[in-house]
């Protein structure tokens, strides 16, 4: 664990004035649900959790900027260090990730790799790690929607299938949104990479080559300099290729956990094996990427009078006609011709 010195702690406070917006707090395999790292509340403990999820300073639940995808924060984000524990799946299974929060503003893709960590993960070197795409998903021209958008219309939760033919052995699964309401600009677009750690059983043998993580996008790749801010946009989802076989997205859907599990720590897989979870009819509510509909935009004239936008929300741009006046302690701040945002 970094020192927590107290100029970091003032350049953390002073970041979260600008930064935001979220991290994932779990994940669900099976019906199962595992504690993922909390950068918000485990960097200040004294004796945090052992958990699959890397560490990293992000407490001010922001991003990292292109200007910085060529360096070791864009790998698993700030600083981060691999978690001490990871979870069992096997082949062919679905993970579901939970962030705590993800604004309707912040459009954009949902991206998954993996990576083989060649021994234990929780030891591994990130610069190491050498990342294959197994989804990505962007904007679905016909369903008119991010990927981000499916995302939050589905819990702030976004399902990814382990390849059926991967072969066993641990690795780390890197899940990440760019946020992109500010991408026009150069610099203007927001990575939240997140990292877990898993053993995968069964499978294949099929381990398909990788990039290092510092070498997925440039701050110029075509879905990292983007302009969302029109009308049904055709829009190239950044990074390599999928792997062969791979798909956009699975069909997303709102999902309960019937249990909760412990991370396993290394060595420990045959004495602490994963809970069993109690079956249910009604487990899963189906909304696909097919089927969910765009967000409504039910605001077609000026707001009331006093009305108030709050902090990291848009309060102006071409075409806006939501509040201008943000709340306390915000002032509405250009980031582009398109979007202003509470900052």
């Amino acid at each position: 664990m970094a020192p927590k010195t107290s100029s970091l702690l003032a350049s953390l406070t002073g970041a979260a004035l600008v930064a935001a917006h979220g991290h994932v707090s779990h994940i669900i395999v099976n019906g199962v649900q595992y504690r993922n790292y909390i950068p918000t509340t485990d960097f200040y403990s004294p004796n945090p959790p052992v958990v699959m999820g890397w560490s990293a300073l992000n407490q001010d639940n922001g991003f990292v900027e292109p200007s910085n995808f060529g360096t070791p924060d864009i790998i698993c984000h700030k600083s981060a260090r691999p978690g001490g524990a990871h979870v069992t799946v096997a082949a062919g299974d679905k993970i579901t990730f939970f962030w705590n929060d993800w604004p309707e503003s912040h459009v954009g893709p949902v991206i998954d790799y993996l990576a083989a960590c060649n021994g234990n993960c929780e030891t591994v070197n990130p610069s190491s790690l050498r990342f294959f795409k197994i989804d990505g998903a962007g904007y679905d021209q016909a369903a008119r929607t991010w990927a981000a958008d499916v995302l939050r219309a589905n819990g702030n939760s976004w399902t990814v299938q382990i390849p059926s033919d991967l072969k066993a052995g641990n690795y780390v699964l890197r899940h990440e949104i760019i946020a992109l309401h500010g991408a026009a600009n150069a610099n203007g677009a927001q990575a939240y990479p997140q990292c877990i750690n898993i053993r995968v059983t069964g499978g294949g043998n099929n381990l398909p080559s990788g990039v290092a993580g510092t070498q997925l996008y440039r701050a110029s790749d075509p879905g990292i300099l983007f302009n969302p801010h029109v009308g049904n946009p055709n829009y190239p989802v950044p990074g390599p290729a999928l792997i062969a076989g791979a798909v956009s997205s699975i069909p997303q859907s709102r999902v309960t956990a019937t249990a909760t599990g412990t991370a396993t720590r290394p060595g420990n897989d045959n004495n602490n094996p994963a809970p069993t979870p109690t079956t249910t009819s009604s487990r899963l509510t189906t909304l696909t990427t097919q089927t969910t509909p765009p967000p409504a935009v039910t605001t077609t004239a000026p707001p009331p009078s006093g009305a108030t936008q709050s902090r990291y929300g848009q309060c102006g741009g071409n075409g806006y006609t939501g509040p201008t006046v943000c709340a306390s302690g915000s002032t509405c701040q250009r980031l582009n011709e398109w979007y202003s945002q509470c900052l």
